[in-house]
């Protein structure tokens, strides 16, 4: 698709990592095991039946309840003993695992495609003669800077949250990337763009997950449908001029891939390039419904 037309959707299906598994999906649910445990999650968007019965769901050692399914009023209930942490292996990174408040495990495995797509752009970048540069917007626990990093590049890795930063560091101690040219930054995502704007930074490879809402360690706050235009043309400035791209994903309900596509072609207009729309979906390994999970834009130029 080039960058003059988003009407192509697509739809990338992925069984997520080497150490995860949709086990099963339906009536408002995911089953899923995160390397050696076994949760249940809600899940608004899927609408079937279950496939598995109730023994199957019965294995869960955590299951996320709330009465109204808003994660910020729901908890885990523990059924069978779960540590406090736990690893899950990602291509060259090892993530830690928990049962958080939330009912994110610190881990989004739909994410791979994104994160072997990253792999070849960074490759490509070594094999012309260039050190990679990877700017991983609201970061959160690592996973992407820490596959960026044991490739070979340099990865500055940006989240306002102080309890994000500190896991992903526990999550460079357990990948043993403790010499990993990776800059943990505490900052507001927003601002920290416009000041490498100002600084003439650029980058090959940039990472872009921003949340629905969110505020900043300062209390700044971030809409994503008001923040978002802004933020992706300041972004679009700090690619480098030659071999370089980018990845939006987005996690909004109510929300159009079309939408964001016809936004990015905008803030790419005149540089050339590929650009993709679609969706991220999950897919259960031993047969079943896809579950989708984000929509996703990515835009890259060679040479």
């Amino acid at each position: 698709m080039t960058s003059s037309d988003c009407s192509q959707l697509q739809l990338i299906v992925t069984p997520g990592c080497e150490g995860y598994e949709l086990l099963d999906s339906g009536e408002g649910r995911k089953l899923e095991r995160f390397g050696t445990i076994i949760v249940d999650r809600p899940e608004r968007q899927a609408l079937w039946k279950q496939k598995l019965g109730k023994e199957h769901w019965g294995r869960a050692h955590a299951v996320f309840s709330a009465s109204d399914e808003d994660e910020e009023k729901g908890r885990w209930r523990v059924d069978k003993p779960v540590p406090d942490e736990w690893p899950v292996e990602v291509l060259q990174a090892r993530m830690m695992c928990r049962l958080q408040g939330l009912w994110h495990m610190g881990l989004f495995p739909e994410q791979l495609p994104h994160w072997i797509w990253m792999r070849e752009r960074i490759e490509l970048v070594k094999q012309r003669g260039e050190r990679p540069r990877v700017l991983n917007l609201f970061g959160y626990t690592g996973a992407a800077s820490l596959i960026a990093a044991a490739q070979g590049a340099e990865v500055t890795h940006v989240d306002a949250s102080k309890k994000a930063i500190g896991w992903a560091k526990e999550n460079q101690a357990a990948s043993r990337l403790d010499g990993a040219t990776i800059r943990w930054m505490l900052d507001d995502a927003t601002k920290f763009v416009a000041r490498e704007v100002r600084r003439g930074n650029t980058y090959h490879v940039i990472l872009i997950d921003p949340p629905k809402f969110g505020r900043g360690p300062k209390n700044e706050t971030w809409e994503l449908f008001a923040n978002l235009p802004g933020f992706l043309n300041d972004c679009s400035r700090l690619l480098a001029p030659s071999n370089s791209g980018f990845v939006l994903t987005v996690y909004a309900i109510r929300a159009s891939a079309l939408a964001f596509g016809q936004l990015a072609r905008q803030m790419t207009e005149g540089k050339g390039g590929e650009l993709a729309v679609g969706e991220l979906a999950i897919q259960p390994v031993r047969g079943g419904n896809a579950v989708p999970t984000s929509l996703f834009v990515r835009w890259w130029r060679d040479g």
